[in-house]
């Protein structure tokens, strides 16, 4: 059984950072693609980031790039998103997911996690 869980969520303010975690297992996570999804109230998911199976290529959503950082630690089984600089539009559910190909489409995950929330406070 797959399962993806998500930490590291947290309410904070303005300017502040957080790392989110997912932490995988029931699959061989180190073959596998990993992204960032977001999703806020009223709103459709939308793509935050995602990273190859080997951590050499990654990708961003025009709206954090040089602010959020994602890599992965295979060894842990573990994909991270550090998130500085928040600001009060990044305010959402995180959700990490794993697909078959490194994609920003929500359509193409084959699992997610739970997700967790991240509050940035003005």
């Amino acid at each position: 059984q797959v399962q993806l869980i998500e930490s590291g969520g947290g309410l904070v303010q303005a300017g502040g950072s957080l790392r989110l975690s997912c932490a995988a297992s029931g699959l061989t996570f180190r073959t596998y693609p990993v992204g960032w999804f977001r999703q806020a109230p009223g709103k459709d998911r939308e793509f935050v980031a995602s990273i190859n199976w080997s951590g050499s290529t990654t990708y961003y959503t025009d709206s954090v790039k040089g602010r959020f950082t994602i890599s992965r630690d295979n060894a842990k089984n573990t994909v991270y998103l550090q998130m500085n600089s928040l600001k009060p539009e990044d305010t959402a559910v995180y959700y990490c997911a794993v697909s078959s190909v490194q994609s920003r489409r929500p359509g193409d995950a084959a699992y997610w996690g739970q997700g967790t929330q991240v509050t940035v406070s003005s």
